[in-house]
């Protein structure tokens, strides 16, 4: 259950629902069918974006604690069929927009756009899960991909106000980077390399600080996109959060003991805080 990343596909639903509220904002008739198989789509891609690494994974690391050579492989190929398994689904849903009519020609190419990003972060020859920016790959699906692929599928167009999901994006990628920053010794023993051991804890963390902040900037910018700082006023309800947030990271620069719930906790709220409150607005707006 824990290879799935449940909260990666609560995430992915919470940004999707983002993308949606914005299409209704806009005055756009709600679609109930594309927007149901729209979501199944994006969960079906976030699914297949938590296993099909693991398929691929040194034999030196292990899937599961105290396993033997002969269930990880059993496990190995039962997540390959899963993922098989998911491909088809995803494409049987691609059609059945497709053959009614339904699937907008940017929500297709959003949609060719998830799978590049999905087949380049798990396999060969990318595998970029394991070259350092895995983080940014997933950020980036959560944040940009998703909310795109669910206003596109409503509205049948980009619209300006999908820039929002730059400083959402931003926190995504923030967010991953701490999560990495309490296994940062193991990733070193199994050669894992993600963004933090590529670049050393000591460069990455200003680059954490570096895109919280701009996020928050980017937002106090909104009304250079037609968006009044009233309507996206409640997401800097989650600022103190992300200043407390670098501030715990600023506290393990400096020697002190590390509190992991803590720190993983205050990442996710301002990351899915954020997305909550961006979709509220939105839908009630």
């Amino acid at each position: 259950m824990s290879l799935l990343r449940p909260l990666h596909l609560l995430l992915a639903a919470l940004t999707y629902a983002f993308g949606a509220s914005i299409a209704d904002y806009l005055g756009k008739p709600f679609l109930v069918a594309p927007f149901w198989l729209g979501l199944l789509m994006v969960l079906i891609a976030q699914t297949i974006m938590s296993l099909l690494p693991e398929v691929f994974r040194l034999d030196a690391e292990p899937l599961l604690e105290n396993e033997t050579r002969s269930k990880r492989q059993i496990l190995r190929n039962n997540l390959l069929y899963t993922s098989l398994a998911c491909i088809v689904i995803f494409a049987l849903t691609i059609y059945i927009l497709f053959a009614n009519n339904t699937l907008p020609p940017f929500t297709f190419y959003f949609l060719l756009l998830s799978l590049a990003i999905v087949f380049t972060y798990s396999i060969h020859p990318f595998r970029l899960v394991n070259r350092g920016a895995g983080e940014f790959l997933l950020a980036v699906h959560l944040a940009y991909v998703i909310p795109s692929i669910a206003f596109t599928l409503q509205a049948d167009e980009t619209h300006r106000f999908l820039a929002l999901t730059i400083p959402l994006t931003c926190l995504a990628f923030a967010y991953f980077i701490v999560r990495n920053f309490q296994s940062f010794a193991q990733d070193q023993k199994y050669n894992r390399v993600t963004f933090l051991t590529r670049l050393g804890w000591e460069r990455a963390m200003p680059l954490h600080h570096l895109f919280v902040l701009f996020a928050y900037l980017f937002f106090a910018m909104s009304p250079l996109f037609g968006l009044s700082l009233l309507l996206i006023g409640p997401v800097f309800l989650t600022l103190p959060f992300a200043l407390f947030q670098i501030y715990l990271l600023r506290n393990i620069s400096l020697g002190v003991k590390p509190n992991w719930t803590l720190l993983h906790a205050t990442a996710l709220a301002v990351f899915g805080l954020t997305a909550y409150f961006l979709t509220l607005t939105f839908w009630l707006r």
